[in-house]
């Protein structure tokens, strides 16, 4: 899996660029023993700076244990010496409060927009054999880089973007490694766009990678032409948003690479694109319901047309694909029966659109499965002041769809822990206190450790925050202003649908305040 992961595989190939920098990969194995260099077998206590690339929230238990297996003080005040500590990735700027007693620094932002840079300062000050703390001090006046306790706050994140086409994706993410150790061993993952133009409210993606940017066609074609993978990947929030999707999709079928899709807008699954899909092997699509009712998506500001829905349903039935994924997201604070009894009657007809499209086709049954997640509401979008459903409530709403689903034919559930996304929720809304349910769950695991931390837990995730509250995680700058991101939950509570970000950049649309960021110099 840590192999497999597209963020730190485009790292790592940005560091071996670097003719003065020597990286090398260590993922913490079975029975927690001491990685060591999946490169060379290398002890991980010869390098004077670790860093880590974390995605999820999760992650932070395997990255403490991996510290405490090699030997290295867990917390930083135990580590007055190299090496240093940096923790990047999404977390790092989404809400870097449960890891500050651990981490010396935090990267914020996107890779490329210096981290060999700091990289190259981190070598030069260890060759010149200068103190940890004195690099530290230096080090959180450069850009993208928070020191917890030094650093001057709020830190802004930092962004790969192109000065005169901030639209564009300048630099898209590409595996440096493909083979039968990976997850994906037979896939280059391509990124072909990063952040989302929708403004869901729910999704942290939409809000922390502003603005949102598509890459040029010419650039894939050159890495697949380069790499010439059997198969590629294409990673990024909303595909079919990308003017370019098919023709690149025809061309890799021209010259024989297989390729695979993440999720799809039904509204951007047209006939001419899911017959090409079709024609080129795809058997599986995945759309996007997200709320059980249509006030809900108006909450979240998911605008979904329930017939084009339905449209898109009997089509992929009729033109053969055999397993349909259906994405729903439950836990909404203004959730109620009547929004399930909604999607009872929504989930008849999704079935009655797929028999139709089937007709007398003999190709085979489609199946759809219905995915249903638990809403976490995550810093820096609009619900990062709504609280989070209770764990017996978010059973309840299972049970309801399980009921719904067991009549009818060919559909199945699938949900995920309600226990597990709590944890997540406390994990992502939680200040540097959080910090000791992680180190609780290093001796005992998630479970013990939330019980004891239950009134912890409650506190960060039980009540609506006020208007005025201040975050943990507002030590990052994201770009965003707090007061657009404040009028968006208002609009939510009262089921208002609001514009996604404009085509034409963040000079014409002024929604969020990112154009002022931008102007400063992002």
């Amino acid at each position: 899996m840590g192999l497999s992961a597209l963020g730190w595989q485009a790292v790592h190939r940005l560091l071996t660029r670097e003719p003065e920098i020597a990286v090398e990969r260590f993922f913490l194995g079975k029975g927690f023993v001491a990685p060591t260099s999946a490169d060379s077998g290398k002890d991980i206590r010869l390098f004077p700076l670790m860093a880590a690339s974390v995605s999820f929230e999760e992650d932070f238990l395997p990255l403490l244990r991996a510290l405490a297996a090699t030997g290295v003080p867990i917390a930083r005040s135990e580590r007055p010496d190299y090496p240093l500590v940096l923790v990047g990735g999404p977390v790092a700027f989404l809400n870097p409060g449960p890891l500050e007693p651990l981490a010396d620094a935090f990267f914020v932002g996107e890779a490329e927009a210096g981290f060999a840079a700091f990289c190259l300062e981190l070598k030069r000050a260890v060759f010149a054999g200068t103190p940890k703390a004195d690099f530290l001090k230096a080090a959180a006046e450069m850009p993208g880089i928070y020191v917890p306790g030094v650093t001057r706050t709020p830190v802004r994140r930092v962004a790969a973007l192109d000065a005169a086409e901030p639209t564009l994706l300048a630099c898209p993410a590409a595996s440096g490694f493909t083979g039968p150790a990976s997850a994906i061993p037979d896939a280059l993952l391509l990124e072909v766009n990063r952040g989302c133009p929708h403004a869901c409210r729910f999704c942290a993606a939409g809000y922390i990678y502003r603005p949102p940017r598509h890459a040029r066609m010419a650039d894939l074609q050159a890495i697949v032409e380069r790499e010439t993978p059997p198969k590629v990947g294409l990673v990024g929030t909303a595909l079919t948003d990308w003017p370019d999707l098919l023709p690149f999709l025809r061309w890799l079928h021209a010259r024989k690479t297989k390729f695979s899709l993440a999720s799809l807008r039904a509204d951007g699954l047209t006939e001419e694109l899911l017959g090409f899909l079709r024609e080129c092997g795809v058997r599986t699509v995945t759309l996007a319901l997200e709320g059980a009712s249509e006030r809900l998506r108006r909450a979240a500001n998911k605008r979904l047309d329930p017939e084009v829905f339905l449209t898109a349903v009997e089509r992929c039935a009729r033109l053969g694909v055999n397993h349909l994924r259906v994405y729903l997201i439950l836990g909404w604070p203004w959730e109620g029966p009547e929004d399930y009894d909604e999607l009872e009657a929504f989930l008849g007809r999704i079935v009655a659109a797929r028999d139709a499209g089937q007709g007398n086709r003999t190709h085979e049954f489609m199946r759809i499965t219905l995915g249903a997640s638990s809403l976490v509401p995550k810093p820096w979008t609009p619900m990062q002041w709504a609280p989070m459903a209770a764990e017996a409530s978010l059973h309840a709403a299972q049970k309801r769809l399980k009921d719904m689903v067991r009549p009818l034919r060919g559909v199945a559930l699938s949900v995920d822990a309600p226990f597990q996304a709590r944890l997540q929720g406390v994990l992502s809304r939680g200040g540097p206190e959080a910090f000791e349910l992680v180190r609780l769950a290093a001796d005992g695991g998630w479970k013990k450790a939330m019980r004891a931390w239950a009134d912890n837990a409650a506190a960060i995730l039980d009540r609506e925050r006020g208007a005025d509250e201040a975050f943990p995680w507002e030590v990052i700058d994201m770009g965003v202003s707090r007061a657009a991101l404040r009028r968006e939950y208002e609009r939510a509570g009262r089921f208002l649908h609001s514009p996604g970000c404009a085509r034409t950049g963040c000079a014409d649309c002024r929604l969020c305040g990112m154009d002022v960021w931008l102007r400063a110099g992002a």
